[in-house]
């Protein structure tokens, strides 16, 4: 067993970390150019957020957004019974 543990961590840190050491070598360098992933990642999150929001309005102008806080059963029932 302690093989198989000593292989999954060989597998990490030998081979798929390899990506990660090359972006901590490259902030040494350059901030801007290692944080790459992470700009191109807020970017895509933004537009999906613009783009959600964008869905909202559009079903509360057609009025197909219900906003009735008894559309679930479990929030209108009174727990005192």
């Amino acid at each position: 067993m302690t093989a198989f543990f000593e292989g999954l961590g060989s597998l990490f840190t030998d081979f798929l970390f390899i990506p990660l050491d090359f972006f901590r070598r490259l902030e040494l360098i350059n901030w801007w150019t290692a944080n790459i992933i992470t700009w191109i990642f807020i970017i895509i999150c933004c537009g999906a957020f613009v783009y959600w929001m964008k869905q909202l309005k559009i079903y509360k102008e057609n009025n197909d957004d219900v906003q009735d806080t008894t559309a679930h059963s479990f929030l209108g029932k009174n727990t005192q019974g």
